[in-house]
């Protein structure tokens, strides 16, 4: 089999880091398909994708195209950019519409909203069209209605939560979606290997072995809680030996969708965490980045639809404390990780505290995450099912297999009246 990936961005954000571990599944499941990815930015995922054998196609996205964006901007702006950017769609549509022909795939998986949109518009007749969704529609407005006029055009959707599913099935209730969770890979996430000296990314001056370190690994997206995190850094007390990190930076290039680090760096200042806190900058060995952690905090405002950041630090061994909402809450328990409410900075503090004055508790929670990774977020996991996803967009089989996809339940009407 043949398959074109499309993804708008090369840099490893949480929907790049989830295409990376199941490029990698898929290549382990079925070593003999051929793949290719289609990048509308340059960047790390290429050379990982290269070196999984992968063919990779560079086709930049134009400027007008790459901005557009409207998780922050309202329904009438948004869609009068679109129409600015009409003509750089339409000169991009033609571009990538050749290269899929002269790719000549089997079957096309999308990646990112624009790219649902844009492989809906392009594909070549008859191409079976699977759109892997990991975000929340109905909060994108204008990207809501265009899915909806184009939804026709995609055999199956493939969320990453049931969450997401929910979401899918009010707002696209035509649409055949199927439930895949991410994975991880557990050679690469352990709680053995290499360890960075933050303190020294950070340019912060050499801490001690009694101190708790606790971290936020995000990009940069004003729904990632950096600002929550920041408070409740403040909120803990003084005499808890805790030192905190923002790991990460902006990624992508859509506007208004992120915090600068001018920004947070201010809110910082403001909060009197100057000397508690270190700024490292993007990172790219982000294993070594959680094992020098003592605790991993995801701290989202908004629902998660997934949360990468948690399997991933749960596979280091790692304390975890997650924001439980939306699909990140279907990726813990009270065993194998802490809670606390969107947006609560003193929730927050409160788990921070917990955590900094109790090492066994971290011990243990972390010993029992690793457990659940193995359980649950294994690439074995994920390439089969991905791969029952492939076969029935194919038609080369009717239903999903249960035995395969056991946490897998496909919303679809009679199996034979697919959409091509």
């Amino acid at each position: 089999m043949r398959i074109a990936y499309l993804n708008p961005c090369g840099k490893l954000g949480g929907a790049e880091t989830s295409l990376r571990e199941l490029l990698e599944s898929v290549r382990q499941a079925k070593p003999s398909w051929d793949l290719w990815l289609i990048l509308a930015q340059d960047g790390p995922l290429a050379e990982v994708a290269r070196n999984l054998g992968v063919r990779v196609v560079l086709c930049p996205f134009p400027a007008e195209l790459a901005r557009i964006g409207d998780t922050q901007t309202g329904r009438t702006r948004a869609w009068l950019r679109l129409m600015q950017a009409g003509r750089a769609t339409l000169m991009y549509s033609r571009s990538l519409s050749r290269c899929l022909r002269e790719i000549n795939p089997d079957l096309i998986h999308t990646n990112g909203l624009k790219m649902h949109l844009l492989g809906a518009w392009t594909r070549p007749a008859g191409k079976p069209l699977v759109w892997h969704i990991h975000d929340y529609v109905g909060t994108r407005r204008m990207m809501r209605d265009l899915l909806r006029v184009s939804q026709e055009a995609c055999t199956v959707a493939i969320a990453n939560s049931h969450s997401v599913e929910r979401d899918l099935g009010t707002l696209l209730p035509r649409l055949k979606v199927t439930v895949v969770h991410n994975a991880v890979n557990l050679q690469r996430f352990s709680p053995e290997g290499k360890k960075l000296d933050l303190d020294q990314l950070a340019g912060l001056s050499p801490s001690g072995p009694e101190i708790v370190r606790v971290g936020l690994v995000a990009t940069f997206a004003r729904w990632k809680g950096h600002k929550v995190f920041l408070q409740a850094l403040a909120e803990v007390p003084r005499d808890l030996p805790v030192r905190g990190y923002i790991i990460g930076a902006p990624i992508y290039q859509t506007d208004g969708s992120q915090w600068s680090m001018e920004e947070l760096r201010a809110e910082a200042g403001r909060l009197g965490l100057n000397g508690k806190l270190g700024f490292t900058g993007f990172i790219e060995d982000t294993p070594a980045a959680l094992r020098s952690l003592d605790v991993v905090v995801h701290a989202s405002t908004s629902p998660e639809p997934f949360g990468m950041v948690i399997i991933e630090a749960m596979a280091c061994g790692r304390a975890v404390i997650a924001s439980q909402a939306g699909g990140a809450a279907e990726l813990f328990t009270e065993e194998d990780a802490l809670a606390h409410r969107p947006g609560d900075f003193r929730a927050l503090a409160t788990q921070i505290s917990r955590l900094a004055s109790d090492e066994a508790l971290r011990k243990r929670l972390g010993a029992r995450a690793r457990m659940t990774a193995e359980q649950r977020w294994n690439g074995k996991r994920l390439g089969q099912q991905i791969s029952a996803a492939y076969r029935y967009a194919t038609g080369s089989a009717d239903v999903l297999s249960s035995q395969t996809c056991d946490d897998v339940e496909l919303v679809a009407s009679a199996a034979g009246q697919r959409r091509r």
